[in-house]
């Protein structure tokens, strides 16, 4: 437990030191650098499945579709055109691959992960684009947005060890409990309220605290699929945990796979706002 605090603290102060020296584009590099080390880690997955998925290809695209929104949107390009973009090149890569009997796998597996992990975490870029008479209110609406989806996390690991006696899903993931998932749905909201009051000149003005809570709720929702998503592919694949990037927790995917639903849905809150 101390070494994943440790990993936590240290995770979140990378976090806010780049947001801090870097604002917004800090913020879009963020998103990019997890964005590839997640889809590495989604591929090793695949391949310990049996599946050969392009990795560098697949990780340059995703990449770039995390950049599009913020860097290319002005000339008209945009991550649908990205993964256009990826299908077309994927497709051509297949012709070469060196067991036939494993295109199709290749190329579905391949495109997933650029669907699953880049696609869905490039709506963090769109949050952090969201401009305001304030130029900040990206940025702390992509601060919210983490932090209520993380500390979920806290919550229901927290809670599911004081008290927790209910298996939430036992053949996905045995150790979750609907104890742990509730308290992880109270942290949540809890959060997001404490941030959008401490927040509240950043924030867009109609996001009060109350609000902030009431839309926590269904945020911790999807981080609480999303980790059990998770944890499907890695039984899928055999595996604990995603890779051992970090002490403590494990793999990046480990620590970024409640974001992959929660981007989407964040953005579609905060354009309501």
């Amino acid at each position: 437990m101390l070494k994943r605090t440790l990993s936590t603290v240290a995770l979140w102060v990378i976090i806010l030191g780049l947001l801090y020296f870097f604002n917004d584009a800090g913020a879009v590099w963020i998103v990019a650098a997890i964005a590839a080390l997640t889809l590495h880690e989604f591929y090793s997955l695949l391949k310990h499945m049996g599946y050969a998925p392009f990795n560098k290809l697949g990780i340059t695209f995703g990449v770039t579709a995390i950049l599009a929104p913020f860097y290319l949107a002005r000339h008209g390009i945009e991550t649908t055109d990205i993964v256009a973009a990826a299908v077309v090149a994927f497709s051509a890569r297949i012709l070469g691959e060196r067991h036939p009997q494993n295109r199709v796998e290749t190329l579905a597996g391949s495109l997933f992960g650029i669907i699953y992990v880049p696609v869905m975490l490039q709506y963090f870029v769109r949050i952090v684009m969201i401009h305001t008479p304030n130029q900040h209110t990206g940025v702390a609406c992509f601060l919210w947005l983490i932090a209520v989806s993380k500390f979920c996390d806290v919550g229901a690991l927290l809670t599911g060890m004081a008290i927790g006696k209910h298996r939430m899903a036992p053949e996905i993931s045995p150790k979750k409990t609907w104890e742990g998932a509730a308290g992880g749905l109270l942290v949540s909201a809890l959060v997001g309220a404490l941030i959008a009051y401490a927040a509240r000149h950043y924030l867009p003005p109609a996001f009060t605290p109350l609000k902030a809570a009431l839309v926590a709720l269904p945020i911790a929702v999807l981080a609480i699929i999303a980790d059990l998503v998770e944890s499907i592919i890695k039984r899928r694949a055999t595996i604990k945990d995603s890779g051992a990037a970090i002490p403590g927790i494990g793999g990046i995917f480990d620590v970024t796979d409640s974001l992959i639903l929660t981007a989407p849905a964040g953005y579609v809150v905060f354009s309501l706002f």
